[in-house]
């Protein structure tokens, strides 16, 4: 029987599992239903071998709920890192990563057959020469080493590009470094940096940093590849939070933009979904893979009408045709003293985004809200409670859930009829 190890060949499970204990952070032994209790148990275990210091455990009713608790504002450095440098590798791998780097380094410009023929005349090993090439051309993919043509043949040189000397070189860019490893895409390349050359993160400390993006990057060359390319994409999509399905579902769409939420921190991949023929925004966090298509030749098209509906996107849901045809645009009017409550206005222009804002009245203010979901505008407009003079416009069923809330928290917290305090 094979043991357990914390080393992973297969990122796509270890990630599944991370992102169930890091976003839905409620769960017990028993709802983890889509792999054995046994590879639960391996999981949990690699987690707590990473970021064991940020394993939480809630005991209930239902069973022991584990999840991950950071607080970003207190940690110079995003645990989650650590799962990317938990790889398997074979005997071969580690052997011929140290001599392949071993004989480049003292020879520049070395052809596949005498690299062959240095391995086992100087080091005593021998390999095929696909096992060689194969290597060659994984560390040529990640810029470690150069293949050049020489005549019909390829030769092999380590590059030139050293982060130390690049550092040292120029000013602050350590510093820089240090910054982008932790509030950029792809900061577990800024922070691979850091660790080959035994730097720390001893200058910032970010309060709202969105960790779980660190488990989205990987998808993101792929997808802004299709975006440059024009291409679609088949994105293997989790089964949902509360769905009886056990595995993925498949979902082509043609990928536009990448949204990211001021609000949460959660990104999408916006873009056309030919299957339901709408403009969709997908949440990275719910994709395991993405597989790059064909090109689409109506791009130019569907990029144009894009544009428009992402101009009347509150915030990154493209709602249903069907619901904004021939609606008229919502207006809420908003009650404000322009001297004494200036900051509530300012708030309202800051804040409006693809709105419109005016002043209609001695101290009203009319927000015309001519968007795509008007579901999404309406859970802002309620921190405004108190000022909200009249809801007009969009669709009725969602003011009659407007008004609903408001006699529901009238019961709840108004008080009795003949209560004097309320």
């Amino acid at each position: 029987m094979a043991g357990f190890s914390e080393l992973i060949k297969n990122f796509d499970k270890t990630r599944d599992y991370l992102r169930d204990f890091f976003i839905y952070g409620s769960k017990i032994r028993s709802d983890f239903n889509r792999k054995s209790s046994r590879t639960y148990d391996d999981e949990k275990r690699r987690a707590e071998s990473w970021i064991g210091d940020y394993m939480r455990y809630d005991d209930s009713v239902r069973g022991r709920q584990v999840s991950i608790s950071v607080d970003s504002g207190h940690i110079p450095e995003n645990p989650l890192y650590s799962a990317f440098y938990s790889r398997s590798f074979t005997d071969n791998d580690i052997r011929l990563h140290f001599l392949l780097l071993d004989i480049l380094s003292q020879e520049e410009r070395l052809p596949l057959r005498r690299i062959v023929d240095l391995l086992e005349s100087e080091y005593g090993f021998i390999f095929e020469e696909q096992t060689v090439r194969n290597k060659l051309r994984e560390y040529t993919d990640e810029g470690i080493v150069l293949a050049e043509r020489s005549g019909k043949s390829l030769v092999y040189s380590l590059t030139k590009d050293r982060a130390d000397e690049y550092l040292s070189a120029v000013p602050g860019l350590e510093d820089a470094v240090k910054f982008f490893s932790e509030v950029q895409s792809f900061g577990v390349v800024g922070n691979s940096i850091m660790k080959s050359l035994d730097l720390k993160n001893d200058l910032f400390f970010i309060k709202h940093n969105y960790l779980m993006h660190t488990l989205e990057d990987l998808l993101l060359p792929d997808l802004l590849r299709a975006i440059d390319e024009h291409r679609y994409i088949t994105a293997a999509v989790f089964p949902g939070q509360n769905s009886s399905e056990k595995t993925e579902r498949e979902m082509p769409l043609l990928p536009m933009q990448i949204f990211s939420s001021a609000q949460t921190g959660r990104r999408y991949a916006a873009g056309y979904a030919p299957d339901l023929r709408r403009f969709v925004a997908m949440r990275l966090d719910n994709i395991r893979s993405v597989k790059v298509g064909q090109v689409c030749e109506d791009h130019k098209r569907l990029d144009e009408s894009f544009r428009k509906a992402a101009a009347r996107c509150f915030g990154v849901s493209f709602g249903f045709s069907s619901e904004s045809a021939g609606r008229s645009p919502m207006r809420i009017e908003f009650f404000a003293d322009p001297i004494r409550e200036y900051y509530v206005i300012e708030r309202l222009q800051r804040e409006k985004r693809c709105c419109t804002l005016e002043r209609t009245g001695d101290h009203i203010f009319t927000l015309t809200a001519d968007v795509l979901d008007v579901n999404e505008i309406m859970h802002w407009v309620k921190t405004f409670i108190g000022r909200i003079k009249r809801v007009e416009g969009g669709p009725s069923s969602v003011r009659q859930r407007f008004y609903s809330d408001i006699y529901r928290m009238d019961k709840m917290y108004g008080g009795d009829e003949d209560e004097h305090i309320q």
